[in-house]
């Protein structure tokens, strides 16, 4: 006891909060409630039940790093109830070299969500091809659920060595879903989609969206550093276009119920835990959280600190059930 007074001495100055510091998001109620941690409800997704309403948004592949990561990101989600999307599974379309990075089924288990991932310019160029076929080998060789079809218009676009669509995307993906049996979900990577566009995507028979909004990584900038001075001089502005996860959970707000509630719907965008807990609150239908690069700190050392983080997670929302009722 006396070490724990010594430390709230020795930490109160930094402690010290400001009016300016107070969350709007919610509201406090310390008196309804003990503050003995309970179990979170089991949420369905893609017909599978989630323990920790949290899915780990696709991140790497096709690098030396990527197994370790993936096997670490997978063992995470067994032991705390996840779901998780693959990295770019493009190498593996024509290719079993790098398939050990990947095939992390054992380890997840099949009681929990996992999903492949291919970029539509990617699956544009296999269905003109008529190669629709390497698309179902693929999921089926990894024992996913179905596929991530992530679209980059701008990181393409910035990227010195991007592919260019023939198609628009929406078109790519009506045809995607005429080939294959399999759910999809879309998204894009890290601008978010507007509202037209998330009203095209909810029209189709796809299983569903993840925002992947505007606040987190942005590919777009990436490619730009990449290229130097004169491009981000000239195009940075348009590497800063997109929707945040606040935006477009207002769009999706203003649709229809009958076609919202026939789709899964991940929110992602660099949020921190807490705030993409109070977006799933503000969506009027059932939502989970996702994250990448916060995850991919931690998955890159050992496992012990990526368990540590996730459990983190799973006690903010544990408290954030409890105490926290959204304004």
């Amino acid at each position: 006891m006396q070490s724990r007074k010594k430390d709230h001495i020795d930490l109160a100055y930094k402690a010290q909060m400001f009016e300016q510091d107070v969350s709007e998001l919610f509201d406090y109620e310390p008196m309804l409630a003990s503050n003995e941690l309970k179990p979170l409800p089991k949420q369905k997704f893609l017909g599978k039940n989630l323990r920790l309403p949290l899915w780990v948004s696709s991140m790497t592949g096709g690098t030396n790093e990527a197994g370790n990561i993936n096997r670490n990101l997978a063992k995470a989600c067994r032991e705390f109830g996840m779901g998780m999307g693959l990295g770019s599974c493009r190498s593996l379309l024509n290719s079993n070299k790098r398939f050990d990075e990947f095939d992390i089924r054992d380890i997840m288990g099949d009681d929990l969500p996992l999903m492949a991932n291919l970029g539509v310019a990617q699956v544009e160029k296999l269905l003109y091809a008529g190669e629709a076929d390497k698309i179902n080998h693929l999921i089926q060789k990894l024992r996913a659920d179905g596929l991530l079809l992530h679209v980059n218009p701008l990181q393409e676009l910035l990227q010195p060595e991007g592919d260019i669509y023939k198609k628009p995307p929406i078109e790519t993906l009506l045809r995607l879903l005429e080939e294959i049996e399999f759910p999809v979900i879309v998204k894009e990577v890290g601008q978010g989609m507007g509202p037209k566009s998330l009203q095209a995507v909810l029209d189709t028979n796809v299983a569903g969206i993840e925002l992947a909004a505007f606040g987190g990584t942005n590919f777009s900038m990436i490619e730009l550093m990449r290229s130097g001075n004169m491009a981000l001089d000239v195009l940075d502005d348009i590497a800063q276009t997109g929707h945040t996860a606040h935006e477009m959970i207002g769009f999706l707000n203003e649709m229809s119920d009958d076609v919202l509630n026939q789709k899964e719907f991940i929110i992602s965008g660099g949020l921190k835990p807490l705030s993409a807990y109070y977006l799933m609150k503000q969506l009027k239908v059932p939502a989970i959280g996702g994250m990448a690069f916060q995850f991919l700190k931690y998955a890159r050392e050992d496992y012990a600190l990526l368990q540590q983080y996730v459990g983190m997670i799973k006690k903010t929302y544990q408290i954030a059930q409890s105490f926290l009722h959204t304004k």
